[in-house]
């Protein structure tokens, strides 16, 4: 038994010393990327599951456990002074990642780590122009972002257990939204309107302490994707046109890199963000089980920055070769999604700290704060 003892002892040690290590070389960035983003003490998750919340459902015209499952993949955003998380949360409406459905609560925050949830959610399938897309799947994985005139906008997927569609909804108070349908409908007669799209980061700027959309040479732009990473740009928010090159295919940015973290997937995270280096943005790397990074658990989801041309959106300059941040919380490497992830997909500039909102395995909601004042 001493023995064993010793071999756990050492075990720990070695572990600390591992985890230390990749957290000091996680947090030399480059000038140009944020961070280091570091998890706040004896906060997080800060949003988990909960097995009595119920709302009247109309998909299933009865009262209904919405978020009983899991409640993950949040988006965020500052309104009159608050934090508001929009998190994507799973009923247990079926087995296995994908099969249940998804509805997007909300909830309030003042210090951005202590959050009040609201009963109901605010974005779900219902009787409404948005049904043939999103029944039984829901809404997945939204991000959020607000104009200078407070529009908020949240580019979300549909998920019809068929095909992921990328779509839109505005809202000026954050709980009564308009579904807009899916946004690459009208762009070239409807041409990538049946293909699989999700993921979507709006870019911003802040100004005056405050991290609103913008537009660049007149008009707004996303990043987009999840295999890749592609663009579009928009006139009115709602209604997007992909880039495609001469031959019509979609203009890929950047891709998954063999021996890297992103190596099987690099998916679009928060709202991109511009600075005085270009623009930055933070994405999702996956972890590919037989050509990726050994230094990091097989598919786990891990993540990057990447940054772009501030006069050319479009113009790809670096990314990151490690990431900033990777699964190492027992909640971050445990649920319906074992191999970990640090998922995100909300940012927001909040009393001149940058906090980060990130899905947990699956399962759960964490944040990561970044202090530019203490870097």
């Amino acid at each position: 038994m001493k023995k064993i003892y010793k071999i756990i002892q050492l075990a720990s040690i070695i572990c600390l010393i591992c985890n230390q290590v990749m957290a000091q070389a996680n947090n030399n960035l480059p000038s140009w990327a944020l961070g280091p983003f570091i998890r706040p003490e004896n906060v997080n998750p800060i949003i988990s599951p909960d097995t009595l919340g119920i709302f009247y459902d109309p998909m299933h015209r009865q009262m209904w456990h919405w978020e009983s499952n899991d409640t993950f993949n949040p988006a965020a955003t500052v309104k009159d002074g608050n934090i508001y998380i929009l998190y994507r949360s799973e009923d247990n409406s079926g087995q296995g990642i994908g099969s249940r459905t998804s509805r997007i609560g909300i909830a309030e925050s003042k210090n951005g780590t202590t959050v009040k949830r609201f009963p109901k959610p605010v974005l779900f399938p219902a009787e409404d122009i948005a049904k043939e897309f999103e029944w039984t799947g829901g809404c997945e994985d939204p991000r959020v972002a607000v104009t200078a005139n407070g529009t908020y906008v949240i580019l979300y997927t549909e998920w019809n257990h068929k095909v992921p569609r990328l779509a839109a909804a505005t809202s000026r108070d954050l709980f009564i939204w308009k579904k807009n349908g899916p946004v690459f409908k009208e762009a070239y007669n409807g041409k990538f309107l049946n293909m699989a799209t999700k993921s979507a980061s709006i870019i911003t700027r802040v100004i005056n302490n405050k991290q609103i959309i913008t537009k660049i040479n007149g008009k707004y732009w996303m990043y987009w994707g999840e295999e890749h990473v592609y663009a579009a740009t928009s006139a009115d928010l709602v209604n997007w046109t992909p880039l495609v090159n001469g031959d019509g295919t979609l203009k890929i940015l950047f891709s998954p890199r063999k021996g890297y973290f992103d190596s099987r997937l690099t998916e679009c995270g928060p709202p991109a963000i511009i600075t005085d280096k270009g623009i930055v943005l933070l994405y999702n790397g996956k972890n590919d089980a037989n050509s990726g990074d050994k230094n990091y658990t097989s598919n786990a989801y891990c993540a990057g920055q990447a940054l772009f041309s501030l006069t050319d959106p479009t113009k790809f300059v670096k990314r990151l070769d490690k990431p900033f941040l990777i699964p190492e919380a027992p909640f971050e490497k445990s649920g319906q999604y074992p191999a970990g992830t640090v998922f995100i997909e909300g940012l927001v500039y909040y009393h001149a700290k940058w906090f980060l909102y990130y899905g947990c395995a699956d399962s759960r909601v964490a944040v990561a704060i970044y202090d530019p004042g203490k870097r």
